[in-house]
């Protein structure tokens, strides 16, 4: 059998996607027969690698944005200086596992040792220190947590060794003005839930230990010399930005009364917004998150006090001849269970947690958060008949009542912190971008085209927040108003238009009657589809072309 093998590798933004394409040509064709489809198939192939090009240049021209006057703080000293620091290489900084993690039960999800980032402060910044709360969503089933123990989100067998420093954990003075030499940290993710778990399923070997990984890590920093700290800012993206908030104050209370703590979130705001189909996603899947791992034991009191009665305090004659407190219950009949971790869900989401916290705290987020329109409020169980993927593709393309459904999302997002807002020691920044952690990019955080507010980019007013400056309640008008955003739809374009020019392909050849053999990426597949549930924005396209073997798998977006 003769293979012929083309192996393109697409750059979306900062992850590489792989798309391998296999042609397997039967030995039982004739010489001539096979000389005719190579002919065909490579002239096909020619089509799809002009028509990928074509949507990489057009989400590459979309992605340009027009630069606006800047009135930011941090000035280099000439242009020379500008062009070296632009010039430098990223900072990479090295893993180190927790070896004292072990004996306290804090392991990743598969067992192993947690994990973080730590680079030196100095300076004025050497008694400072800065912990980012790593994302990458959650799993909320045995079957996911099983596949996610497989990748670095449940095992620190497969993390990087070494991750590059940027945005916030920036070490360049003219990348990240505030917080540039001081101790910063990143501790990594393996629990599946915002570190806050603990439990076990022993028959699938899953170790839900988030809490006890929190727990250990800040020791571990204290003996590293934060318990010296005369500043401590605890931060975290996505699922590490829902983190942030439920630590906040767990955080404040590891120091002293003279050290200055606060926190921010990035992208951690998740709302229980209705999605397109009118259903409840994200409740059903934290409702699984909350039930599987335990998370009720380490929910914030404030919340849980704050329940409806109703909705927690079930009536069980029926089962047991008397009511009781189902939370004390060890064990339901699965419908009840299932009502009880619906309603204790509502106290790991942010909307229902952040005007209780008594730290200072900055929400960064956008208004029309770009994972949670893909994954919460449009996802593919909402949306089987692909109605939205246009407009999630490119929101240009969004009709009049998407739009109108993306502005009621923005006012839920708006009135989810009004509350939180008007206490003078907290800090905003929302603006109206489809965007997602804008605190780890560098184009996002602090540079030339970077989005602001109030002429003001984010590292700028997050700084003049924690230092106290000048008050930043910044909250942006309506979609489209801001050019400044950096939103995250070209990515998801380029992944439909090459899905697109396949499936023309797929549909060309099989005119010839060319035989149709089976993907063989079925882990590839299977993968994907756990990665989506784990918080990755995953477009997954397997394409049979005759006699070539195509899947698609591009990771487009992370949290």
């Amino acid at each position: 059998m003769n293979i012929a093998m083309l192996t393109l590798n697409l750059t979306l933004g900062n992850h590489h996607s792989p798309l391998v394409i296999e042609s397997l040509l039967e030995e039982e064709e004739s010489r001539e027969d096979r000389g005719r489809m190579k002919h065909v198939v490579w002239w096909w192939l020619w089509l799809v690698v002009v028509t990928v090009a074509l949507a990489a240049a057009d989400a590459n021209g979309s992605q340009k944005y027009e630069k606006q006057p800047s009135s930011l703080e941090f000035q280099f000293a000439d242009k020379e200086d500008a062009a070296a620091a632009a010039a430098a290489p990223e900072l990479m900084v090295g893993l180190t596992l927790i070896d004292s993690a072990a004996s306290k039960g804090a392991v990743c999800l598969d067992g192993t040792l947690p994990g973080y980032h730590l680079h030196g402060g100095y300076g004025s910044g050497a008694n400072s220190w800065l912990i980012q709360l790593e994302g990458g969503g959650w799993c909320n089933t045995i079957k996911n947590c099983v596949f996610r123990k497989t990748t670095r989100r449940g095992s620190s067998k497969y993390m990087e060794k070494q991750l590059p420093f940027t945005g916030l954990l920036s070490n360049k003075p003219q990348q990240n003005p505030d917080f540039f030499n001081w101790n910063r940290v990143k501790l990594r993710y393996c629990d599946g839930a915002s570190f806050s778990g603990d439990s076990q399923n022993e028959a699938a070997q899953l170790q839900f230990r988030g809490q006890r990984i929190w727990l250990a890590a800040m020791d571990e920093l204290m003996s590293k010399g934060m318990q010296k700290a005369d500043k401590a800012f605890l931060s975290g993206c996505s699922a590490g930005g829902l983190a942030s908030i439920l630590h906040c104050d767990e955080f404040r209370d590891m120091f002293p009364e003279t050290t200055t703590v606060k926190c921010l979130s990035d992208a951690g705001m998740f709302l229980d917004a209705t999605d397109v189909s009118g259903g409840h996603t994200l409740r059903n899947f934290y409702a699984g998150v909350v039930s599987l791992q335990e998370v009720q034991k380490n929910l914030p009191k404030t919340c849980l006090d704050h329940l409806d009665p109703t909705s927690v305090i079930l009536c069980l004659i029926e089962f047991y001849g008397m009511c009781v407190n189902t939370i004390l219950t060890p064990s339901l009949p699965p419908s009840l269970s299932l009502s009880l971790s619906l309603s204790l869900s509502q106290c790991f989401f942010p909307q229902n947690l952040v005007a209780n916290v008594k730290t200072p705290m900055f929400l960064l987020n956008a208004a029309y958060d770009a994972w949670q329109v893909q994954a919460s409020l449009a996802p593919r169980s909402a949306d089987p008949h692909g109605v939205w993927n246009e407009c999630k593709g490119n929101y240009a393309l969004c009709n009049s009542s998407q739009i109108q459904f993306l502005q009621d999302f923005r006012n839920q997002m708006l009135n989810a912190v009004s509350d939180f807002s008007k206490s003078n020691k907290n800090g905003l920044f929302i603006n109206s971008c489809f965007a997602h952690c804008q605190s780890e990019r560098q184009d996002t955080w602090f540079a030339d085209d970077s989005p602001l507010l109030g002429n003001r980019a984010i590292a700028v007013s997050v700084g003049d927040w924690y230092y106290d400056r000048v008050p930043v309640k910044a909250i942006d008008c309506a979609y489209p108003c801001d050019n400044t955003c950096h939103n995250l739809m070209s990515n998801f374009q380029l992944v439909s238009n090459i899905r697109r020019g396949f499936i023309f392909v797929r549909d060309i050849f099989s005119v010839h009657k060319v035989v149709f053999y089976r993907a063989k990426s079925a882990k590839c597949l299977d993968g994907a589809h756990n990665l989506l549930q784990m918080h990755h924005v995953v477009t997954v396209c397997p394409v049979i072309i005759g006699g070539i073997s195509v899947s698609l798998c591009a990771e487009t977006a992370k949290s």
